[in-house]
């Protein structure tokens, strides 16, 4: 939180000075501001780290469970992975992934969930791995 008040105090301050914020700055403050209001919605798409594999899909909550809607495109012969990471209200935590080859969609839910975080891999269920990102 004391991240994204700075940032805004930068900004602000910039703007009156009428300087301009660099790159590399935006790109910075732009996720912490978008990972805190990422509460329900579509997400992606999330790409591997060489780009060969992404995901992409809609994460939802409806009567205490968060339900979530994923399709997943690689490019090769070689399998994509997405991993969900989720942490439950009691403080646990859990992941699992799914493996595809080609394209593919699937929906899973769970109960109790607080935040939910999904990244993508391919060739490998931990190889190539891409960014981490909050969905829910």
């Amino acid at each position: 939180m004391r991240k994204i008040i700075a940032a805004a105090a930068l900004a602000g301050s910039m703007t009156v000075t009428g300087l301009a914020l660099a790159p590399a700055a935006q790109a910075s403050a732009a996720p912490a501001a978008t990972q805190a209001s990422a509460t329900a919605g579509t997400w992606g798409k999330y790409y591997s780290s060489n780009k060969k594999a992404y995901a992409y899909g809609k994460t939802w909550s409806f009567k205490g469970k968060v339900h979530t809607k994923w399709y997943g495109k690689e490019f090769t012969s070689k399998h994509g992975y997405v991993w969900f990471r989720y942490e439950y209200k009691n403080g646990r935590t859990g992941k699992h992934f799914y493996r595809w080859n080609g394209s593919t969609g699937h929906t899973w839910s769970k109960s109790n969930i607080k935040k939910l975080y999904t990244y993508t891999c391919w060739g490998g269920a931990t190889k190539y791995c891409g960014s981490v990102h909050r969905i829910y």
